[in-house]
């Protein structure tokens, strides 16, 4: 496949992940419960990375999954929960279905004002 090159965001119309985060008013406390879990977290590096190139770091709207290198230098995945938009898109799209998705306590998440 051809890379697309997208233009960068001219912060009028299309905007970068985490400023349209910022916008969206995502409000979760620092001690709630974690609303996104995984079955099997080795499933994300051996089987989504490996075969799939890692599709939750793009299919994201939040970025909320990212692969990163551990102090080993091997590749692991981390949930960056606070930037949740509640969206379900990971709930939907992960190709082996590993990823739990529940509601966030107290009806936390996007409080999008003026819409």
């Amino acid at each position: 496949y051809e890379r697309i090159d997208y233009p960068k965001p001219d912060g009028k119309i299309t905007f970068d992940r985490l400023s349209s985060v910022f916008i969206s008013n995502t409000n979760h406390d620092e001690d709630e419960p974690v609303h996104l879990t995984l079955k099997d977290p080795a499933v994300l590096v051996q089987v989504n990375l490996a075969i799939y190139a890692g599709p939750e770091a793009r299919y994201c709207p939040a970025g909320v999954y990212e692969f990163v290198k551990d102090e080993a230098g091997a590749d692991a995945l981390r949930i960056n929960a606070q930037n949740c938009v509640h969206c379900k898109t990971c709930d939907i799209k992960d190709p082996t279905q590993n990823i739990v998705w529940v509601a966030p306590q107290g009806g936390e998440g996007p409080v999008y004002n003026g819409l």
